[in-house]
Formats: structure tokens, sequence, C-alpha cells
């Protein structure tokens, strides 16, 4: 059995993109947890959840794994909703009114001064173009058919650099 799409250049790009924009997802969510740990409410949690997700996917997607494609998309839009509420202050107050006077310091979850409210809400803003690429990154590598098998004989097989399984006598018989 081979898989001729995983030999396609723009298949192994797709892959290499779609677990790079996993992880980029993964570090600007920390950030803002734990630069602004004292002034999220209530989704502390929640970031670190998306976040083991999201790397469990990177792992997946490494191994070829077509079938997490559309739940990352699905995922990413849910947190392109997440981020622009925070970070337009649709549900009440941006990150950004919270940099005037009379709102305190984020405290970072390590104990030291955390980010700016100015700098968590451009990191929230970010991740609204970071989530829109990894939708469409996504949704692309989801249509290029990783799983499409052939069965073509052993010396096929070798001669397009796939492992094959042992012949001749001695070999297992399964």
């Amino acid at each position: 059995m081979i898989h001729p799409n995983r030999d396609r250049r723009a298949c192994k790009l797709t892959r290499l993109l779609v677990a790079a924009i996993l992880l980029l997802s993964i570090a600007l969510m920390l950030i803002v947890t734990i630069g602004g740990w004292t002034k999220l409410q209530g989704m502390k949690p929640v970031n670190f959840v998306w976040c083991g997700i999201y790397l469990v996917m990177a792992v997946y997607v490494l191994r070829w794994t077509r079938g997490l494609l559309p739940i990352a998309a699905a995922l990413a839009v849910l947190l392109i909703a997440i981020a622009a509420i925070a970070g337009f202050g649709i549900g009440g107050t941006s990150w950004y009114d919270r940099g005037h006077a009379g709102y305190a310091h984020a405290s970072s979850l390590l104990g030291g001064s955390g980010l700016s409210a100015d700098t968590i809400g451009t990191l929230i803003l970010l991740l609204i173009p970071v989530e829109l690429l990894l939708a469409a990154v996504a949704l692309v590598g989801f249509s290029q058919g990783w799983n499409v098998e052939l069965e073509v004989p052993d010396e096929e097989a070798r001669r397009r650099g796939y492992r094959t399984r042992p012949s001749g006598p001695g070999a297992a018989t399964a």
C-alpha cells in the first residue's frame, strides 16, 4: 500500500504549515494566558486545554492524520470569535480600554509584572489572522486526499521509496 498524495510537495508543505500554525497559536495563547494571568476572567483552564488540544493535533497532523484538519478549522473559527469579542470589546470593555487610568496592571502567572493591556490586546487581535490562516490551510489540506491508498506490487512500492514487507523464504505469513 502506498499513499501517492503524501509524496506531493504541496501536501508536505501543507502538513508542515498546519503544524507550524498550530504551534504559533499555542505560543500566542500561552503568552496571553501567562502574561495576563490576573486579568483573565474564567478562560484560564480553557486556554490550557485548548493549547493541549492544538499540540495533540500538531503531532497527529505531522503523522499524516487527515481527520483532525476539519476539527482544527472549526476550533480556529471558534477562537476567531472569542478573540474578536475580547480584542474589540464586543462584550464590554476592550483590552485597549483597560490601559487607561483606573485599571490595574496585569500580573503574570509566575508572580512578576505581566503584560500591558495594549500588548495583550495586540496579541489577541494577532490571533485572528493566524486562526484565519489555520482554518484556510487546514481545509486545503483536507481536500488534498492524504488518506488515498493504492495497492501496488512490492517492486513498485520499493521504487517509490516505501518500505515493503519482507518476502521470500523465512518471511512471516499473514
